[in-house]
């Protein structure tokens, strides 16, 4: 059974809950809802009570005919069934009406929890959990949850209703209600057998299906990369034994569900043909009058379909409760990025000290260790190093995406852990080289960190941008819509717009990863004239792919497996012809206006 398992191991942040915990979990979500409840409640009583009354009049009816009374009583009995089937349409109706609109707004709650707690998440935990796998608890299981409170509205029903006929058995025949009785507990024994089997089949089934939205997630935001190189058989080829392992769980799952039922009825027809023997031969011998033994007969029945389901509720409550249990354990998952306080600063000047630093993405592997650096406000920097040295892991400490095992990171001479992120981030102003772009227009787009600002900032900001010209070339100008992820415009324009947007933020402090690795030269002036705005007085870090940027910031760092190796500005590392040089001539050489292939390495400045 290993192969059907493979890939379904549950997430670090899972949690197990036991049943009253997750019970109690649920019906805190209920409690506001406590007035619908009430009313649905009594609902269901009086659902239970038409229905139990009906077998009763129709008993009267077999009655009324075996004594010769029917032409006088059978008006009377056919009118009490049609105002019971009537009064009974009616309360389900109601009871239906409310019980909706209780699952749908504690499922929105309950949703809307989900996802707040997905957005409270840590950088490092979308690191480390595909974001299909995300959707699926904020998607599927919070659908699932909502079996939970229809089945809990329908135990309450089934056992009002077994109530209610279990009272008329015994005011028909105390022997055969105690025959009756009698099979509860092996009912009930079998369908308990079944509830471990039940929750462990549904969690996995669950984890295959969050797999599957993993792959076809994944699947979608790289379908370009699969068609330039002609891919799309080996991403069905991944795909279909994920989606075949997907039907096998849930395959096993229904037929966990399945079996329930043909055992509990066969039982309970075992149990019944016991007692039309018995009770016929009552009848016969005079104890029990033809009415009663019908109404004893039709009272059985709807005692064993409502008793039947009780005892298959645990199986099948098992889902609600996996699916509860998964969603809550994303609720409930702890962030790794934790503030000591929550202290607003006012407008930050940027002075940024990192004092004996450690960090890594695995603690047993640290990417930094002991790190020291002090950056000045309004300094501009550029980080450089070969890959994995580190660059990267700077930016996103600065701007709190990540906690640090040991040291402090200072911030205007406060820790950052003190700070309130929220108003931090706020002075933070990050452009990634591939920058994100919601749907919407490009003027949406910059007006994204601040939705009240007008329209004449969102048009001040693009045109201090580029001058500006970029936007006469979009087709409805800052109306223009960008698509999903912005592929509506290229690269370059949506850097110039993720400037245009940094412009509209006002941040204290600005974190670049080069803004200009991926466009032509021609975008790539405008870019540089759009930072030259953007960086002016404020604190920069840069993840340097350029040369353009590189020689117009007062210092570089030069970082190797986590340590400054050397810093200073572009003229005097090449003159000292150590590690910079190296990497200098390794990434930027080539973007020299005076560089000329085949001349070989330089050892100091062109």
């Amino acid at each position: 059974m290993g192969f059907v398992m493979d890939g379904l191991d549950a997430e670090d942040y899972d949690r197990s809950y036991d049943d009253r915990d997750l019970l109690r979990r649920i019906l805190s979500y209920f409690r506001p809802k406590l007035g619908s409840m009430l009313l649905v409640a009594v609902m269901i009583v009086l659902v239970s009570a038409t229905q139990a009354a009906m077998p009763l009049l129709a008993s009267w009816g077999v009655d009324a005919i075996a004594d010769g009374t029917i032409a006088d009583v059978g008006w009377r009995i056919t009118a009490g069934l049609l105002l019971a089937g009537a009064l009974g349409w009616l309360f389900t109706f109601v009871r239906q009406w409310y019980s909706a609109r209780v699952t749908g707004d504690v499922v929105l709650r309950l949703r809307e929890d989900a996802f707040d707690a997905v957005l409270e998440r840590d950088l490092s935990f979308y690191d480390e959990t595909p974001s299909g796998k995300i959707v699926s608890r904020v998607t599927s299981d919070t659908d699932d949850f909502a079996t939970v409170s229809t089945l809990t509205m329908d135990l309450i029903s089934q056992v009002l209703m077994v109530g209610f006929v279990t009272v008329l058995l015994f005011l028909r025949s105390v022997e055969l209600a105690l025959l009756t009785l009698l099979m509860v507990p092996v009912v009930v024994g079998i369908a308990l057998l079944f509830r471990r089997l039940a929750r462990i089949s549904t969690r996995t089934a669950q984890r295959s299906l969050s797999r599957v939205n993993a792959n076809l997630q994944e699947t979608m935001g790289g379908i370009a990369v699969a068609k330039n190189f002609r891919q799309e058989r080996q991403v069905y080829d991944e795909f279909r034994p994920i989606n075949q392992q997907s039907y096998r769980v849930t395959l096993r799952q229904g037929f966990v569900f399945s079996a329930i039922f043909p055992v509990l009825f066969l039982v309970a027809g075992l149990a019944t043909v016991a007692l039309v023997q018995l009770g016929g031969t009552s009848v016969l011998g005079g104890g029990l009058s033809a009415g009663d033994w019908y109404l004893f007969l039709q009272g059985v029945s709807l005692f064993w379909f409502p008793l039947t389901s009780i005892a298959a509720f645990w199986s099948q409550f098992q889902q609600g409760l996996s699916a509860s249990e998964r969603v809550f354990a994303l609720i409930d998952a702890q962030p790794r990025v934790v503030q000591t306080d929550a202290r607003v600063p006012g407008r930050l000047a940027g002075r940024i000290e990192f004092q004996n630093v450690t960090f890594g993405y695995d603690a047993a592997s640290p990417v930094l260790r002991d790190f020291d650096l002090l950056i000045g406000a309004g300094e501009s920097v550029a980080l450089v190093g070969h890959t994995g040295a580190g660059k990267s892991t700077l930016s996103k400490l600065i701007t709190r995406f990540y906690e640090f095992q040991e040291g402090r990171l200072l911030i205007d001479g406060h820790d950052i852990r003190t700070l309130s992120l929220g108003h931090y981030r706020r002075q933070i102003g990050a452009v990634p080289q591939a920058p994100f772009l919601f749907s919407g227009t490009v003027a949406d787009n910059i007006r994204y960190p601040r939705p009240d600002a007008g329209d004449e900032e969102v048009v001040a900001a693009a045109a201090a941008v580029g001058g500006g010209d970029w936007v006469d070339a979009l087709p409805q100008g800052l109306l223009t819509d960008v698509g999903e992820h912005g592929r509506a415009l290229s690269m370059g324009q949506r850097q110039l717009v993720a400037l245009a947007r940094l412009l509209i933020q006002d941040p204290a402090i600005v974190v670049l990863d080069e803004a200009t690795a991926s466009v032509d030269p021609l975008t790539e002036a405008q870019i540089q004239e759009g930072l030259d705005v953007v960086l002016a007085g404020r604190t920069s870090i840069v993840i340097a792919h350029r040369l353009s940027t590189i020689e117009h910031v007062d210092r570089i760092i030069v970082l190797d497996h986590g340590q400054i190796v050397e810093e200073g500005d572009h003229a005097m590392l090449l003159a000292r012809g150590g590690r910079y040089c190296q990497v200098y001539n390794t990434y930027f050489r080539h973007q020299s206006p005076h560089y000329r292939a085949g001349s070989g390495f330089v050892a100091v400045g062109d």
